[in-house]
């Protein structure tokens, strides 16, 4: 069975924890608990393959800046996220976990940036509270600009409170590890195809790791 490793980082509240669980147990958890390291997993069937892919869920908290890096050696993929409600997390995808991840991992490294929480951009109340503070939402063209500036394979969105683009992100996932882009433009374009990894008898459950 081929073994995948990805990471997930981001700004506390982005919706990590609560994308993790969604994919791997189909629930959304209405209660957030700040999470300091956690690891998920996933069994998969991809192409005719068996994967297991390891979910690593990080601390966005700066406190945890020294102990982070720990879980990122032989790290297949990392999943950068903001949440497209959040400006400021927006800008630290770009100042912060971008250069993080670089500054810890081999150049070559994976990386796809992920917009959560889509569902709330075209909240009323959600939008009314941006506008307050002279803020809007992160539009989707936004995201994409990004991407191809730090040289993320792909600009994804999704919500773990209705599922919107979970599979898709974690299929395209897969797929990019096992057939990694050959030329670097190719590396800032998201799987608009339908090629996304078959996926059959998906086994989840959920590990404690402590570092």
């Amino acid at each position: 069975m081929r073994s995948i490793k990805a990471v997930v980082v981001g700004d506390g509240g982005v919706g990590k924890t609560c994308l993790l669980i969604s994919y791997t147990t189909n629930t959304f958890p209405n209660d957030y608990i700040p999470t300091v390291f956690d690891n998920y997993s996933a069994s998969v069937m991809v192409d005719g393959e068996h994967i297991n892919l390891g979910l690593w869920d990080t601390a966005g908290q700066s406190e945890y800046d020294r102990l982070r890096p720990l879980s990122y050696p032989q790290t297949d993929i990392f999943l950068c996220c903001f949440s497209v409600v959040g400006p400021g997390s927006f800008e630290n995808a770009r100042t912060k976990w971008i250069p993080e991840i670089f500054h810890h991992s081999p150049r070559d490294v994976l990386v796809v940036l992920v917009g959560t929480k889509v569902d709330l951009r075209d909240d009323l109340h959600v939008t009314d509270e941006l506008h307050h503070i002279s803020e809007n939402a992160i539009t989707e063209n936004m995201g994409t600009q990004l991407a191809k500036e730090v040289g993320a394979v792909a600009y994804l969105e999704c919500s773990a409170a209705t599922q919107v683009g979970i599979p898709e992100l974690f299929d395209f996932c897969i797929r990019v590890v096992l057939k990694p882009p050959i030329q670097s433009d190719e590396k800032h374009e998201a799987s608009q195809s339908n090629d996304a990894p078959r996926r059959a008898r998906v086994r989840r459950h959920r590990r404690c790791t402590v570092l």
